[in-house]
């Protein structure tokens, strides 16, 4: 795991776009070997700076950048970035998951009519009592979800 301070600049990165050449060093931080698919992917990932993308939005925008790539690789791939905390994985449904670049502590409002996710600061949302986890295990993390649909006008 990387320390806090290479984490932060790394969040920085993503969210101010990032060069092909940095996403090597990127993957070579958290210990993946920056192989073609992982470069690509990564590239297309980042290059943008902070998104929710779904596996199969990420497998659509390869294919037209005319990089031929299964979707089960794009599916492994995604989630060795999370495992490696390059990405964080939000689950909206039990069968729609998004996969977040920025990596830092915060929660999501879920567009339905746009299926979209966009970000709330941590700071905005206040939680009084968690429950005690059960013997052998700790809270890893919380996430938030909130669900919005437009209001009807009659």
């Amino acid at each position: 795991m990387l320390p806090v301070a290479q984490l932060r600049d790394i969040s920085v990165a993503r969210r101010t776009g990032c060069p092909f050449h940095d996403v090597r060093e990127m993957l070579r931080e958290v210990g993946l070997r920056p192989t073609r698919q992982r470069l690509a992917l990564g590239w297309l990932l980042f290059a943008k700076g902070n998104r929710h993308v779904t596996a199969e939005i990420l497998h659509e925008e390869a294919i037209k950048a005319r990089f031929p790539v299964s979707l089960a690789t794009v599916y492994n791939t995604l989630h060795q970035f999370t495992e490696s905390k390059l990405l964080r994985e939000v689950a909206v449904d039990g069968s729609k998951t998004y996969f977040d670049t920025n990596s830092s502590d915060h929660h999501h409002f879920y567009l339905e009519e746009k299926n979209d996710l966009v970000d709330i600061p941590a700071r905005e949302v206040e939680l009084s009592h968690l429950p005690e986890p059960p013997e052998g295990y700790e809270i890893a993390r919380v996430d938030v979800v909130v669900r919005l649909r437009k209001v009807s006008r009659v």
